[in-house]
């Protein structure tokens, strides 16, 4: 009687390969998502491509494949963060929102990201050093963040035309605010606790940032 042979187990690099090959936008997702937090930690120079790999269980070669080198790697990491912000924004629908609420809403979900997400407000930093070299090589940032600029520029038109904000703003300047009162709160949060012994990450701080911050946007727009 004939016997069914049994393929031998798969070990390790076929595994790999068979992930490779039935899901590479996995394998893509895999490798930002560990890329991402060894670059938030320990920058661009730090960064180990060896070290990624391993804490993929993809081959030094495959993120190669995949990105180019170590920068291309890197600013694959940059365009992920901003895109997954500006998608963020996006699903906050806030075209059916009168435009005093969308602003405040827009505000207040600006500052609990970068809240919840220090490594983003890290990689900004990080990219900060390197002159935003690796941004100005990107074709996808300058797109992904004029999609801001514009949502802010429809609210701010229709608060306009409403008779409920005031003239003679520029939509970059109330993004730059929104940035800036989102940025702070994640960025100096080590130095501040050395300095003043307040730490603005503890939930009470924090939510009064975020009403603070909500409340500046608000006088700065409003009649």
């Amino acid at each position: 009687m004939n016997q069914r042979v049994r393929p031998p187990p798969k070990g390790p690099k076929d595994r790999k390969i068979a992930s490779w090959t039935q899901d590479p936008e996995g394998v893509r997702r895999d490798i930002l998502a560990v890329a991402r937090t060894e670059f938030a930690e320990k920058g661009l120079s730090g960064a180990r491509v060896d070290e990624i790999a391993a804490k993929t269980s993809n081959s030094k070669r495959m993120i190669y494949y995949y990105f180019g080198d170590k920068e291309g790697l890197y600013r694959a990491v940059l365009e992920e963060a901003y895109a997954r912000i500006r998608t963020f924004e996006r699903s906050l629908d806030l075209g059916t929102l009168a435009p005093r609420e969308a602003i405040a809403r827009l505000t207040a979900f600006t500052f609990d990201y970068h809240a919840d997400n220090p490594d983003f407000v890290r990689l900004v930093m990080i990219e900060n050093i390197h002159h935003a070299r690796h941004l100005a090589t990107s074709s996808q940032i300058g797109s992904l963040n004029l999609s801001a600029i514009a949502m802010i520029g429809e609210i701010y038109e229709r608060g306009l035309a409403e008779g409920v904000f005031r003239e003679g703003l520029d939509p970059i300047d109330i993004h730059l605010t929104i940035s800036a009162l989102s940025f702070y709160n994640v960025s100096n949060r080590a130095s501040i606790r050395q300095v003043f012994g307040h730490d603005m990450a503890a939930p009470d701080a924090r939510a009064r940032r975020c009403a603070s911050a909500v409340d500046t946007l608000l006088r700065m727009v409003c009649r």
